[in-house]
């Protein structure tokens, strides 16, 4: 479950993911081990993806095809780096109706926290 915090200096709530990451990254890193020129391989493409990507982001000669066809290029990628993870059903959290209101409460709490130590005096808040 995601546990939102405010962040250090109380002005915005976090949501700490890294519990969900590093079993991820483990994963890459046994995969690597295993296999490291297939995995070098297929980090060395989904980076060129990636750089493309953000070049037609970037650019504003790119046509919005461009973009589209560069970003399900670096999804292809991304995927089959990610098919060597099993971790990686972890990242994408599926949560319960319950578990949804229960957090979409904390946050809410937590932000109406913030603004109301960051309200200007003699301001009304609906």
């Amino acid at each position: 479950m995601i546990r939102p915090q405010l962040s250090a200096d109380g002005l915005a709530v976090r949501l700490p993911l890294f519990e969900h990451i590093d079993p991820l990254l483990d994963d890459l890193a046994l995969a690597y081990a295993q296999d490291p020129d297939a995995v070098g391989r297929l980090l060395a493409a989904h980076a060129a993806r990636v750089v493309a990507l953000d070049v037609a982001m970037c650019s504003e000669d790119a046509t919005d095809y461009g973009r589209a066809v560069r970003a399900a290029e670096a999804d292809a990628t991304r995927e089959a780096l990610l098919d060597d993870c099993p971790a990686a059903v972890a990242v994408d959290l599926v949560l319960a109706p319950d578990e949804a209101i229960s957090l979409a409460g904390r946050i809410t709490r937590a932000t109406a926290h913030i603004r109301h130590r960051t309200a200007p005096e003699g301001t009304t808040r609906p």
